[in-house]
């Protein structure tokens, strides 16, 4: 059986949806089942930091569908603790949506919680796939402020990024992959491989702003900041150091050129070409419907 993690969130809906559609059987693993949008036969509760919790979860499952946990101080500790559960309870499988460059280094600070996760589940004896994807579509109209300005040291970068729903077809042709003989006694057609999910294209910030403009109707710009600055303007969120460092690398990053990338991993994967950052918007009001006049 196939457990999946995320199940309340975007990317695990979606993936659950795909496969109820496919008649597969899931067990759902969730911290809070009131927030599934339609019942299940088969939910199990546990937090990704509850060892004793996902141990009773995960009994039985074979294959275990791993969303990052929400991004926190501890994220990398509550993987850990995840996947030595899933050792510890007899999962053989994982596959882990991690992101585009995970690198203890990466300048984008939080795929490099993806890097320490990669190395702890390599090290764990379990079969594994990595799905590297690169940001999400739905980021664009997520960067725009209530004014319509983008704001961030991104300079002209470009970014590679990705629908949801693509990404989620992704997921579900590599947990329904067979078996490969060529891969080792038992093993599944895609273990031990690492994947980059991508658009079909790249954007620049100035782009994505226009493409906002097109599809809302009102202006949407792009205003380059240095770091100093893009500190200053977010600091009435008062979030943690650690996040608002997260937030300013996410433009770091896009500016050195680590986002500008496009693979075919995605299409060789499901058959169909990935959708591009206009065709997302044009299918997706609701990603920007607060930027709407």
């Amino acid at each position: 059986m196939i457990a999946l993690t995320g199940a309340t969130g975007l990317i695990g809906g979606l993936v659950r949806e795909r496969l109820d559609a496919a008649g597969t059987p899931t067990r759902l693993i969730v911290r809070d089942p009131a927030r599934l949008r339609t019942p299940h036969p088969d939910v199990r509760t546990a937090g990704y930091g509850d060892a004793d919790a996902l141990l009773r979860a995960l009994a039985g499952i074979g294959t275990l569908f791993m969303v990052s946990a929400a991004e926190s101080a501890d994220r990398v500790s509550q993987h850990r603790t995840l996947i030595d559960s899933a050792a510890r309870a007899g999962v053989t499988r994982i596959v882990y949506l991690s992101f585009l460059g995970a690198d203890p280094q990466a300048s984008f600070t939080l795929a490099r919680d993806h890097a320490a996760t990669e190395t702890h589940l390599r090290a764990s004896g379990l079969a594994f796939t990595f799905l590297r994807d690169n940001f999400y579509h739905r980021l664009i109209p997520q960067m725009a402020g209530p004014d319509g300005v983008i704001r961030g040291p991104g300079g002209e970068g470009r970014i590679g990024s990705v629908a949801h729903s693509d990404v989620a077809d992704a997921v579900v042709a590599v947990l329904q992959a067979g078996r490969s003989p060529a891969a080792g006694p038992g093993a599944a057609r895609y273990d031990g491989q690492t994947f980059t999910l991508t658009g079909p294209s790249t954007w620049s910030l100035a782009e994505g702003a226009t493409e906002l403009s097109e599809a809302t109707g009102r202006p949407v710009t792009y205003l380059p900041e240095s770091v100093t600055q893009a500190r200053a303007s977010r600091a009435h969120f008062g979030a943690p150091e650690w996040e608002v460092t997260g937030w300013i690398s996410s433009y770091l990053a896009i500016a050195a050129g680590d986002m500008d990338v496009v693979t075919d991993d995605l299409e060789r994967l499901t058959g169909h070409p990935a959708q591009d950052l206009p065709e997302y918007l044009r299918l997706n009001p609701d990603a920007y419907r607060h930027l709407l006049p």
